[in-house]
């Protein structure tokens, strides 16, 4: 076939199918007059390409799929190099997507900062003592013990776990790739105007699940910078909930919701109980393609702990 009706079977322009042949990605045949001459596999090969494209992967990255396909493969993502390729291209789309997420919570704290300046209104975190309360933490709240429920964590394989995020996604935790996740692990958050359980203060290493995740919030692009490829929080609170708390604090990052301590379940984290509720310790795991790295437990205070994750990082890069 011709070149134009190649790319109209295609579903893209002449233009673009000889790009593609500058690049070696399709040869066509030569005829005695010099014409090219297309067939069906060319076809196909030109919409692997586009298909690719279009999610993402440049023109230039198809090469292992045409290749997958050209071994004789039913699929152009049934080799090794195609898998390979498509992990590479999430781990540039996340980190692009965690790089415009902080982006726009510091345009938030911008807009916020210059809506009320001068203006004499009090924005309504700062009027809110409640609010304040949250972000405060008490002098003598006790101390957690090591009781070794963490010893066994590192090294061990990350389970298959899916949980979904505030972005509405659903998140497999073994499957997260190379770079390094930071999954801190929190009992609750606590809202303004909503109780916290009885003797809360009182329960070594349950305050503090705000200040924590501010201080994620605060040191976000200081930890990519580090090395860290994702940062998420994690408790069993639904997702509805945390993702009012994602909003009210401007976390640049997605919290995941784990309501039946399935994560808990499979690799054993140490849990408590209050008022009917199991709920996560806090603890915080760093994944790295497929197995926990390095654990933080038992975390306090957790004001401090993403400058104490961020630290650690920097002393163990990549």
């Amino acid at each position: 076939m011709r070149i134009s009706e190649l790319a109209r079977q295609a579903g893209v322009t002449t233009k673009a199918v000889r790009y593609y042949e500058s690049l070696g990605l399709i040869t066509p045949e030569r005829l005695p007059n010099g014409y090219r001459n297309y067939d069906e596999d060319d076809v196909r090969l030109v919409q692997e390409i586009r298909t690719l494209h279009r999610l993402g992967i440049p023109v230039e990255r198809t090469r292992p799929f045409l290749k997958c396909l050209a071994a004789g493969r039913e699929y152009a993502d049934d080799c090794p190099a195609s898998l390979a390729s498509y992990r590479e291209a999430i781990d540039e789309l996340t980190g692009r997507i965690e790089a415009l997420s902080a982006r726009r919570a510091t345009l938030i704290a911008n807009l916020d900062a210059a809506a009320h300046r001068g203006s004499g209104v009090v924005p309504p975190e700062k009027k809110d003592t409640e609010a304040m309360d949250y972000l405060t933490l008490p002098a003598d709240l006790p101390v957690p013990g090591d009781d070794g429920a963490a010893d066994h964590l590192p090294g061990t394989e990350v389970p298959g776990l899916a949980l979904l995020d505030t972005a509405g996604r659903t998140v497999c935790l073994d499957g997260l790739g190379p770079r390094r996740t930071v999954v801190y692990v929190y009992p609750l958050t606590g809202r303004p105007g909503t109780d916290l359980p009885e003797g809360w203060n009182s329960i070594p290493g349950a305050r503090g699940c705000t200040p924590e995740s501010c201080g994620f919030r605060d040191h976000f692009q200081d930890l990519l910078e580090a090395g860290a490829g994702r940062v998420y929080g994690l408790s069993s609170q639904g997702t509805g909930y945390q993702r009012e708390v994602v909003e009210r604090l401007s976390l640049p990052f997605d919290m995941l919701s784990d309501p039946g301590l399935g994560l808990a379940d499979a690799l054993g984290l140490p849990a408590f109980e209050v008022e009917g509720m199991r709920l996560f310790k806090r603890l915080t795991l760093v994944l790295r393609a497929g197995v926990i790295e390095h654990v933080f437990y038992p975390v306090f205070p957790p004001n401090e702990h993403a400058e104490q994750v961020l630290a650690w990082l920097r002393e163990h890069p990549l």
